[in-house]
């Protein structure tokens, strides 16, 4: 089992910056490829960005390319969202997730396909 715990959520004005942050704790956390996925009142699950387990190669919604960069300290058991330029619409509850499933190489932008799930932290955007 891998426990998933976000922080770093927060209000912020359009146009700010928040860095959330996903510790992991449970079996060998490069083994599995990370994502975080948002989801706003009344909306579905959205994907919105994500990493393999080596850190080496990310993926990104096309809503968030060039504001939003995925990392990963696997020393440190930790995955970052770095959310810039920050819009209202990005307003929702972020969560972390985490699949090995499909292999670590993989990202998929399908919620189902991943197997630990953090708990959330919200971002609020102020216009």
């Amino acid at each position: 089992q891998v426990q998933l715990v976000e922080s770093g959520g927060g209000l912020v004005q359009a146009g700010g910056s928040l860095r959330l942050s996903c510790a992991a704790s449970g079996r060998t956390f490069t083994n599995y490829a990370k994502a975080w996925f948002r989801q706003a009142p009344g909306e579905g699950q959205e994907f919105v960005a994500g990493i393999v387990g080596s850190g080496g190669r990310s993926r990104y919604a096309d809503a968030v390319k060039g504001r939003f960069t995925v990392s990963r300290d696997n020393a440190k058991n930790t995955v970052y969202l770095q959310l810039n330029s920050l819009k209202p619409e990005d307003a929702a509850v972020y969560y972390c997730a985490g699949q090995s499933r499909l292999g670590s190489a993989i990202i998929s932008d399908r919620g189902y396909e991943y197997d630990f799930w953090g708990q959330g932290t919200q971002v609020t955007v102020s216009s």
